[in-house]
């Protein structure tokens, strides 16, 4: 389903005025904030560590075909296989011709923001294929039907209590649980599902040009289980997540774990460079990397939005956003939220129908000085809003009102013809309703500067 700025607007409006839910989130972000801020002491130039990892990223995407043939080069030298994925279609069609040259009839999943990009959960449904959530927060939401809301933690915005009241209406646990009481229960539920499972699928943090490998952070130890029992794993990646050498990984890793969580480094950090090798004792039988490009090739095309792709999607500028903090992941209607996804989605969807979300923005720039990979999110904001515009997605009457303002705005004369009565009224009657409920209209002086100053030099 597309996007529309209506519907957008209209969720905002609701998450807004949700006190309840603004609350909780104010209370997250809040403890993020305190463990960032701690996080940030293991590095002594923060900033130096900052540049360098752009600075790489900025080499990995302006060499892009370069990395991703030596990756696939080496990976398929120990014997994994490389597929390459032009849309949501072909990834779809890709998974499902594998699973069913397997026979699977269970998958278990961690890790990856790319599945829910391409809706393969309802997918694999529609083809009688079980594909469990494993990590705690993505089950959570996928018990509950909803999509992850936040790229870090997806279910950031339900309390401890909305967490127990799930749980007791989709798995008859007992009301009232804690939370280590409710990690207990999802794990005595998971377990059975790693032994079951046919194939494996998860995301990747980075892969690994020089020695064709596959970088999987993670706190609860999931994604090794949803490797390590099924014969078969399949990595989703997009195919900015490029880096050029494993050595990169002693930036890249405390970086997004300090980043996206406020640690020293992530629980557990796991390199596959392919499937299991003689003399192993485990791990899949088969392993297949699916590069994605799903409109990543529309930002690289873009010389000025391009390095949108440095993302390594810890979250921080959405817990950053005073925009994100106030009407929450859902109200995007996209898989990635925030910042950094007003920023992609109109080049991984189209602009005609997510081109508003880069005004949903107060342009303060907080964004960009969270990022630890130093994108300048502020900018390519604005950059979305020109390309829109040139692009003609914009309506009549928005051209129109601007078109009025720009010439106002120029000609002293005509501002000096109205006073402020006329002016006020002329906010009420056009702008009242784009500017909101929620929000009192600016009201014009009684007489301008210029009018003022000229009284004054007179007498």
């Amino acid at each position: 389903m597309q996007q529309t700025a209506s519907t957008f607007l209209e969720k905002s409006e609701q998450k807004a005025a949700d006190l309840g839910h603004r609350r909780t989130i104010n209370f997250n972000i809040g403890k993020y904030n305190t463990a960032v801020k701690s996080g940030k002491l293991q590095f002594t130039e923060l900033q130096t560590a900052r540049e360098r990892a752009k600075n790489i990223k900025w080499r990995a995407i302006e060499h892009l075909d370069k990395y991703l043939e030596e990756f696939e080069m080496q990976f398929t030298k120990r014997g994994g296989k490389v597929i390459w994925a032009e849309n949501t279609q072909q990834v779809q069609e890709e998974i499902l011709a594998i699973c069913q040259a397997k026979q699977c009839k269970s998958i278990v999943k961690s890790k990856s923001m790319a599945t829910e990009e391409v809706h393969l959960n309802d997918f694999l449904a529609k083809q009688g294929i079980e594909c469990v959530e494993t990590d705690l927060g993505e089950y959570i939401q996928q018990l509950d039907g909803e999509p992850p809301y936040h790229i870090v933690t997806p279910a950031m915005h339900k309390s401890k209590e909305d967490v127990a009241q799930l749980f007791t209406e989709k798995l008859g646990t007992a009301p009232g649980l804690t939370p280590e009481q409710l990690t207990l229960v999802a794990r005595e539920n998971l377990r059975q599902k790693y032994l079951q499972a046919e194939i494996g699928i998860t995301g990747a943090n980075f892969i690994i040009a020089d020695t064709g490998s596959v970088a999987v952070s993670e706190n609860e130890g999931n994604a090794r289980l949803s490797t390590a029992f099924p014969k078969t794993h399949i990595v989703l990646v997009g195919i900015e997540k490029v880096l050029p050498s494993v050595n990169d990984l002693a930036l890249f890793w405390p970086l997004l774990a300090t980043y996206g969580t406020g640690q020293q480094v992530t629980v557990y950090n796991s390199i596959f460079s392919g499937p299991r090798q003689e003399g192993e004792t485990d791990g899949p039988e088969e392993m297949y990397v699916i590069l994605m490009d799903n409109g990543r090739t529309n930002l690289l095309q873009d010389t000025e939005a391009r390095e949108a792709l440095y993302c390594i999607r810890c979250g921080s500028c959405l817990n950053a956003c005073p925009v994100y903090k106030n009407i929450g992941g859902h109200a995007y209607g996209t898989t990635y939220s925030g910042p950094i996804g007003a920023v992609i989605t109109p080049y991984l969807q189209s602009m005609e129908s997510y081109g508003h979300l880069s005004y949903a923005s107060s342009l303060c720039g907080n964004c960009t000085e969270v990022c630890p990979v130093r994108i300048n999110l502020h900018e390519l904001l604005l950059h979305n809003r020109h390309k829109a515009v040139e692009e003609n997605y914009t309506s009549s009457g928005e051209k129109m009102a601007w078109f009025g303002w720009k010439q106002a705005s120029l000609s002293r004369k005509m501002m000096n013809m109205t006073n402020g009565k006329m002016k006020n009224f002329f906010m009420k009657r056009f702008f009242a309703k784009a500017w909101g409920d929620d929000r009192e209209l600016p009201v014009f002086a009684p007489k301008s500067f210029n009018q003022m100053w000229k009284e004054r030099k007179k007498h």
